[in-house]
């Protein structure tokens, strides 16, 4: 009898066990883990996200998310858990897509392709670290592309570090440099401060900012006078000192912000970074030269391309646009008048067909657009190995459908904008241009010396 107890007590007790182990398991299904019936019925009930044309970029399918297109705009899509959005878009719109609503993007997949193509080929070839682009549409402000270097694809987002999951054409801030130049001039001429024709003393190098200011230089060889129009072709600092002398720094300042910089781009819900404007209290002679040629302030490539596009757009700046039907809170506003803007295209086209016509140019077509070459600030000091490369530009040159911008860091090979920028925009207007069947309008560009 003692026996049969024993074993009966020792049968209870494994029962017991087992029974306290499954509600632990459970318990910690509950706790730490969706139930797989419940996660498979939020993930199949979630928004699909489609590009402007039509393709799909992610949809649910058998309990699980895919990505269709693969890496095609993988940044900006993100990826998500196993019921939330983690990143990008899908962290973004999280709970507009967890409710089974879809979202229609500006993105065009063949124009983001050219943009990831042309990054794919360049980026390597010159030893870069990273790069982006973002291509718009100017008279509506809708991003056609948004495109980062390296690639991502967000069906295998584990094999991937955080760096190449970055959207960098939103979240990267960096010194744009002289590409600030075009956008500058344009406002001197709206204020009255200059002409395409004002000429200008240039030698290679000047100190501004009196007794505590400094020597600001010139990198292209140029003759020792310049006109507006040639400081733009040969990217000359000390030009632009002459040009923002007079130029308030209230007044300067304030074209910046029209501009869009120092404050977060309209787009309501989608990350994006701000850059940065030193306070006024901080534009002595010195900082409004510096910022003059794209030195001492920041922003992201999105913003560059939302400022050169109010250019395009006749003086109109338009807020960038990502997802279709979300509009940002702000109206367009007229920061210079569109004769102003027209004429400064104008010296930008000057800029490729005198300057680097077979870098950024492409035969019979009137491209225009402005190169930049940023110092990288490191442990506080410029750093002399260290670059951003950009370029700004436009097509066509009298009424403009799309701004482009391309940026790259850390080049170690021909990091100058002309020499790796300016190839990338040329490869994404090819592509482009092809893909529209848009027919030659122009005479061929005469060569001529490289610009920084």
């Amino acid at each position: 009898m003692e026996v049969k107890i024993r074993n009966r007590s020792r049968l209870m007790q494994v029962v017991a066990t087992v029974l306290f182990l499954s509600l632990v398991w459970a318990y910690a299904q509950l706790e730490w883990n969706v139930p797989s019936s419940v996660g498979r019925s939020l993930v199949q009930s979630r928004g699909t996200i489609t590009s402007s044309d039509g393709k799909v970029l992610a949809q649910s399918v058998d309990g699980k998310r895919v990505y269709p297109q693969g890496h095609l705009a993988g940044q900006v899509l993100g990826m998500m858990g196993t019921t939330d959005g983690l990143e990008g878009l899908e962290y973004a719109y999280d709970r507009s897509l967890a409710s089974g609503q879809d979202l229609r993007l500006t993105i065009n997949t063949s124009v983001q392709a050219a943009a990831e193509s042309a990054l794919r080929k360049a980026i390597p070839e010159h030893e870069a670290e990273y790069g982006s682009v973002v291509v718009m549409e100017t008279r509506t402000g809708r991003v056609l592309a948004a495109a980062s270097y390296p690639a991502f694809d967000p069906n295998h987002w584990r094999d991937y570090s955080l760096d190449a999951r970055r959207n960098r054409p939103f979240l990267d801030v960096y010194e744009p440099g002289s590409v600030i130049k075009g956008l500058v001039v344009a406002a001197a001429i709206n204020e009255g401060l200059t002409t395409p024709k004002t000429v200008y003393e240039t030698p290679m190098n000047r100190h501004v900012g009196g007794r505590w200011g400094s020597v600001i230089h010139d990198a292209v060889d140029h003759p020792s006078t310049l006109t507006t129009k040639q400081i733009l072709r040969y990217s000359s600092n000390v030009g632009m000192s002459h040009i923002v002398e007079k130029f308030g720094s209230d007044k300067l300042r304030a074209y910046f912000t029209q501009y869009g910089f120092g404050s977060y781009p309209d787009m309501p819900v989608v990350p994006a970074a701000t850059g940065q404007l030193q306070p006024l209290r901080k534009w002595d002679d010195l900082v409004r030269v510096t910022n003059a040629f794209g030195q001492g302030m920041s922003a992201t490539t999105l913003q560059l391309a939302s400022a050169y596009n109010a250019l395009a757009n006749d003086g109109l700046y338009l807020p960038p646009q990502l997802v279709e039907g979300v509009a940002g809170p702000a109206e367009k506003r007229e920061i210079v008048r569109p004769e102003v803007a027209r004429t400064t295209r104008t010296m930008l086209q000057a800029v490729i067909e005198e300057g680097i016509p077979h870098q950024a140019g492409i035969k019979g077509y009137a491209l225009g657009g402005k190169t930049g070459t940023a110092q990288v600030v490191v442990d506080g000091r410029y750093s002399s190995t260290i670059y951003n490369s950009v370029f700004t530009g436009f097509y066509p040159v009298d009424a403009p459908q799309i701004t482009v911008v391309a940026m790259a860091h850390g080049a170690k090979l021909s990091y100058h904008g002309s020499m790796l920028a300016a190839p990338v925009f040329r490869e994404i207007m090819k592509d482009v241009l092809s893909t529209w069947g848009a027919a030659p309008r122009i005479e061929a560009p005469k060569a001529a010396e490289n610009e920084k």
